[in-house]
């Protein structure tokens, strides 16, 4: 592990080639660097280590800052974790170059950048550097001559030439490109939706004019189309229409004169508590008294209640009695007196 500050290269994992390894050790280390970059720490929270169990690939949805290799290595400053650097030394040109094939085509997993999952795919040719380890390869007789700071001795895999340090780790294709060609993606996209609602867009059968947006969505939901009205008519003709109506009925509840208000009459009770007579079956007598005028007047309503009744007849009852009692007291004083 190398730090370079000053060189704008915080840190870089640094591999040197002595003619010991074979074409295909580069290949496994590299492997290994990628899988320690994807490693988490043992204290990480369980929200971010479940998915990662559970799902494969999740981890890329992790952020570089949650994971182990950022307690160990300040950050980078740039997409993807830390730059690993091959250096082949005391080797020949052909075995240099034979090495850089095996790690473009066997180590692709790694080193490789993806393509964005976006709606836009033809449009958006960005690719993203977030999980791909960067690697730049160089030989030590090129270290050793011009330097490794400012001089073009350094090639990143899959790219034409060699560069210096600083701009092998640049991603021109990266995140900056994918932000604008995806928002100039949205854009289009926008315009053409825009384009296919205007053509699509009804005609009012009165007026002829085009509906506008709110007439649009009003007799399309549903929830506002059971009360759109005339749904062939635009939003002007619809208020026209509302006024009218509007008007009619105002009209016609002038027309029609108010109901009358009728209060009940003061001291006569209505409804549950009213007393009403019933009918006894029988024919009242003409003279109104008897058996049948009797029943007669007990039931009539208004007449005093069966009580009064009752009093009346027991007072008639007493009278009567009172008069028989004084024509049989008459009989024994006529009968004890002494003819003269």
């Amino acid at each position: 592990m190398v730090r370079a500050p000053e060189a704008g290269l915080p840190v870089t994992l640094l591999e040197i080639d002595r003619r010991s390894e074979d074409a295909h050790d580069p290949v496994q280390k590299l492997r290994r660097y990628g899988e320690r970059g994807r490693l988490l720490p043992k204290d990480a929270a369980k929200r971010t280590v479940d998915p990662v169990r559970s799902r494969p690939g999740a981890i890329g949805d992790v952020d570089h800052e949650l994971r182990l290799w950022r307690r160990v290595c300040p950050p980078t400053g740039r997409e993807g974790p830390v730059l690993l650097a091959f250096v082949f030394a005391d080797t020949t040109e052909a075995k240099a170059a034979h090495t850089v094939v095996v790690l473009e085509e066997d180590g692709r997993r790694s080193w490789a950048p993806r393509r964005y999952d976006t709606l836009s795919p033809k449009a958006v040719t960005a690719r993203g550097y977030r999980q791909a380890v960067p690697v730049v390869v160089t030989t030590l007789e090129q270290l050793q001559e011009h330097g490794a700071d400012d001089t073009a001795v350094w090639r990143r895999l899959e790219r034409d030439g060699e560069q210096t340090l600083t701009a092998t780790l640049d991603n021109p294709d990266g995140h900056v490109l994918y932000r604008v060609q995806e928002a100039l993606a949205e854009a289009e996209g926008e315009r053409r939706r825009a384009a296919e609602r205007e053509a699509e867009r009804p005609v009012c059968k009165r007026c002829g004019r085009k509906f506008n947006d709110a007439r649009s969505e009003e007799i399309t939901v549903y929830r506002t189309a059971v009360r759109a009205g005339d749904t062939s008519v635009c939003g002007p003709c619809r208020a026209d229409d509302i006024a009218r109506e509007e008007a009619e009925a105002a009209r016609r509840q002038a027309v029609i004169p108010p109901e009358p208000e009728h209060g009940p009459e003061p001291g006569k009770l209505r409804g549950l508590f009213r007393r009403r007579g019933r009918p006894t079956g029988r024919r009242p007598s003409p003279s109104g008294t008897g058996r049948d005028g009797a029943d007669e007047q007990r039931l009539e309503p208004g007449r005093g209640g069966l009580f009064r009744q009752r009093g009346e007849r027991r007072a008639a009852a007493g009278s009567t009695a009172s008069g028989a009692d004084g024509a049989d007291a008459s009989v024994p004083a006529s009968r004890g007196r002494v003819p003269g």
